[in-house]
């Protein structure tokens, strides 16, 4: 079905890895436009786990070969169609998505786990911004959410530097929420993922809806937040967390 995607749906997780292992899972057109598709698969899946194959790399940027010789129009597209198909898709997904960092994440690879919502490292991971040494500036988002994260005193020196920087201290600046051996990642992205299963789906779309407006210009995040917790009053979801919390059982939600 994709070319450069092995997935599987397994327990209500929805596992996506992205399979160029050669070209270090390098970003091309037809790699983002899988992704686009796989992620928005319809299923009874809850989170998405992301990762790269391979012990190397999650992703190692995006691929250059194909816009080397692109005009400035075309550089503009390319970012535009970019952001619009999969980086922006990825933050507004109405369910999580984990980006379960295996090695090299450069670039587009790092733009991508930015664009995640919660983002697991290996201890072998290395994290980097390294545009602006082939004469361009990230063009995924790279810029806005690197310096969202970790403030833009260290977005500008990891970007202005090109330097790439240890999972321990993509942990220690706030960019990565855990770090553990490559031989822990999925298990440790897994719990993770069961944890937020056993909670209301329909309240998690209500809280990425919520957590994201306070990034987006011209939109109240604390007016966001209202808006959403008085819809959530409206929802099976939220009858039987009451319930069963009054009850003193373990809720067991219809997911709407």
């Amino acid at each position: 079905m994709y070319n450069n995607l092995i997935f599987e749906n397994r327990d209500h997780i929805l596992y996506i890895t992205i399979n160029r292992p050669k070209q270090l899972n390098a970003l091309n057109k037809e790699t983002i436009s899988e992704l686009n598709s796989c992620l928005q698969t319809e299923g009874n899946h809850r989170v998405i786990i992301l990762t790269g194959s391979g012990e190397k790399a999650f992703v190692a940027g995006a691929d250059i070969k194909e816009f080397a010789d692109f005009s400035v129009e075309e550089g503009k597209k390319l970012a535009l169609d970019g952001q619009i198909k999969l980086f922006n898709t990825i933050e507004n997904l109405h369910i999580p998505v984990i980006a379960a960092v295996n090695g090299f994440a450069l670039g587009g690879g790092l733009e991508l786990a930015l664009a995640s919502h919660i983002r697991i490292a290996s201890d072998n991971a290395m994290l980097g911004l390294p545009e602006v040494s082939l004469g361009v500036i990230p063009g995924y988002g790279g810029t806005q959410r690197l310096a969202h994260m970790v403030g833009r005193g260290k977005a500008n020196e990891m970007i202005f530097t090109a330097k790439m920087i240890s999972a321990k201290e993509a942990l220690e600046w706030g960019l990565v929420n855990h770090v553990v051996s490559q031989d822990e990642l999925l298990a440790k992205a897994e719990s993770i993922a069961k944890q937020i299963i056993k909670n209301s789906g329909v309240a998690i779309e209500a809280a990425i809806n919520a957590v994201n407006a306070n990034y987006k210009d011209g939109v109240d995040g604390f007016n966001k937040e209202i808006e959403e917790f008085g819809k959530c009053f409206g929802t099976n979801d939220f009858k039987e967390g009451t319930d069963a919390f009054l009850n003193k059982r373990k809720p067991i939600f219809p997911g709407k």
